[in-house]
């Protein structure tokens, strides 16, 4: 079946079984109700990235499924610490991050890890901006594209990037083998199972950031916080007194 909106140029869809995610059923009553915000990084600079296209691929996904998206270009971000962080990449991508409601993170895979340049732009999101924490509870899903093999050590060190970063990591997860195989001279990708498992992983982050988003609040609220703010507001209070 053809795609009753052509613009979104999703050629491997077969749109009789590609259903639009019911907003409505996964909203809480506080959703701020704009589309979904979607941040997508990848982790190569070369001039044909095949971590791009899967990004981008993901991206044309997220559109048909009402998504706002930007995609991080991490040409001339440097390295963690070598520069002050009003550089203007690093201002950036830290807007970026506070900005989504949800990311895709897409790495190559090379010498069984994800490549520097997707960790530096990890390693340049900090836990906390002030008062504000751009990535607790929000969404993330990870994918990876390797040369050789399937292979899962990067999305596995992806996800443990992302509990770091207190980001709820979706189950669903893509790993595209022999990338350079599965991109046509457009550098679109070709009909495949590994396609159908990115279309997926977008339709479950989809889900989950629809069923988090409005909730966030509640589902970080923490003991310890509670009483570290209690003993904050106790010395402020007794400061006065004195």
């Amino acid at each position: 079946m053809a795609d009753p909106r052509p613009e979104h140029d999703l050629p491997n869809i077969d749109f009789s079984q590609m259903q639009p995610v019911d907003a409505a059923y996964y909203r809480s009553v506080d959703d701020p109700g704009h589309p979904l915000r979607i941040a997508l990084l990848y982790g190569s600079l070369r001039a044909r990235s095949f971590s791009k296209l899967v990004a981008l691929e993901a991206e044309r996904l997220l559109k048909w499924h009402g998504c706002e998206t930007r995609v991080f270009n991490p040409s001339g971000l440097p390295l963690p610490d070598a520069e002050e962080i009003d550089h203007p990449k690093v201002r950036e991508l830290r807007d970026l991050a506070s900005w989504s409601d949800g990311m895709v993170w897409v790495s190559p895979e090379r010498h069984g890890a994800m490549t520097g340049i997707m960790k530096a732009q990890i390693d340049w999101i900090p836990l906390a901006l002030g008062a504000v924490r751009p990535t607790q509870g929000k969404t993330l899903a990870v994918m990876q594209v390797c040369g050789g093999s399937q292979s899962f050590n990067t999305v596995n060190q992806m996800r443990v990037l992302g509990r770091w970063m207190r980001m709820v990591t979706i189950p669903n997860q893509s790993s595209v083998a022999r990338a350079y195989m599965e991109f046509d001279d457009n550098d679109r990708m070709k009909p495949s199972p590994y396609y159908n498992r990115i279309a997926d992983t977008i339709e479950e982050l989809v889900k989950f950031t629809l069923l988090v988003r409005g909730r966030i609040d509640k589902l970080v609220d923490r003991y310890s916080e509670r009483m570290e703010s209690a003993a904050a507001l106790s010395n402020r209070v007794n400061q006065r007194s004195l």
